[in-house]
């Protein structure tokens, strides 16, 4: 008997789905995810940004520019095969690169998913007064614990944190990220709150904290509350995978009409 093909066979693409780890972190931060996004029939490719390859020492992170964060996000982007469209994932500091890389790229990002992030605005800069070649976690590790941003990961986890994680480029933070195509302001995107709420990120936003200033200006965000602490590719995977997948197919089944599964935010 003859059965139907499914819309994707017939269709466009699968979405390329792109994961940004945030700093410290190469691919594997995302390996935990990988498993239940492919599950949902997608093939998801995890970066590791320039300066952060388990071989790479002070002297190539010194190295290491923003911009060469934004083209290796760029690049991914890029890649995706002919005819899909990309859902760009970025946790925490790749916020930064993400928002370069959606700027230059409008009209190949479908959506965006900022995993406890938030889009940057023009000409924002992490720590434009950060010193040094390098960041690493070893320096704010107990400031990381006492403020709850652990919440959520196990003993081996976080062992597994302290010994995989590398220094952050010092570029990443003290330099400046630059926009220019006011049209990244209406790409759909989701905002994955964990280590706070999303009522807390907007409060924030409102009150002037200017990394979550990009909250106030995105015209298509919305809001999902998944409580744990900043590193839900760890201590909540699947839920997060559920997140993305949810995004990413249902783009591809209706680009063109709002996902009624949202709950919108401003």
């Amino acid at each position: 008997m003859e059965t139907n093909p499914t819309p994707s066979s017939t269709t466009s693409p699968r979405p390329h789905v792109v994961l940004v780890p945030g700093f410290w972190l190469g691919a594997w931060a995302w390996d935990d995810v990988l498993p239940h996004l492919r599950a949902r029939g997608l093939e998801p490719v995890a970066l590791t940004l320039p300066g952060l390859e388990p071989d790479d020492d002070e002297a190539v992170r010194a190295a290491v520019t923003l911009e060469d964060h934004v083209r290796a996000v760029e690049e991914a982007i890029t890649a995706a095969p002919d005819g899909a469209v990309t859902i760009l994932v970025a946790h925490s500091g790749a916020a930064v690169p993400a928002t370069a890389a959606l700027d230059r790229h409008v009209e190949q990002v479908g959506h965006v998913v900022w995993v406890d992030t938030a889009p940057v605005v023009d000409g924002f800069a992490l720590d434009p007064e950060a010193s040094g070649a390098e960041h690493p976690l070893s320096a704010q590790w107990d400031d990381e614990l006492e403020q709850g941003s652990m919440a959520g990961l196990d003993e081996q986890q976080l062992a597994t944190f302290r010994e995989r994680a590398l220094p952050q480029p010092g570029a990443a933070l003290r330099e400046a990220v630059r926009l220019t195509d006011e049209r990244r302001l209406e790409v759909p995107m989701t905002l994955v709150a964990t280590a706070f709420s999303g009522a807390d990120y907007r409060s924030y936003a409102e009150q002037g904290m200017p990394f979550l200033a990009g909250l106030l200006e995105y015209r298509r965000l919305d809001v999902v509350d998944l409580p744990t602490g900043h590193w839900p590719m760890w201590s909540r995977p699947s839920e997060l995978a559920q997140t993305i997948a949810d995004r990413a197919l249902g783009h591809a089944a209706n680009s063109s009409r709002p996902d009624p599964r949202r709950t919108h935010d401003g």
